[in-house]
């Protein structure tokens, strides 16, 4: 079972049954885990300006947080479901 990088409605894990690496929902799995990753990559070196930054505000440290918090349950999640540990969605 393959842990999905995505909950459901009602924000349960969901989980991918299949043998086949090159079924649809498969390969869309895989492009939505490559978009996290790119995207908590920007959001690392955006974190990473604003703590470099002695004149970030509040509302800035805020947002990077934020986004980094966010960004680090997705990549979580992705390396959960990668080393097949369903305990961690």
């Amino acid at each position: 079972m393959r842990l999905l990088p995505w909950t459901g409605a009602d924000g349960k894990p969901c989980y991918l049954s299949t043998d086949d690496p090159g079924s649809l929902l498969s390969r869309l799995a895989d492009e939505v885990e490559a978009a996290q990753l790119a995207s908590a990559e920007t959001v690392l070196a955006g974190a990473a300006a604003v703590l470099h930054d002695p004149d970030a505000g509040d509302r800035a440290l805020r947002f990077a947080l934020t986004r980094a918090v966010e960004s680090l349950g997705e990549v979580l999640r992705i390396a959960a479901g990668r080393h097949g540990d369903a305990r961690r969605p």
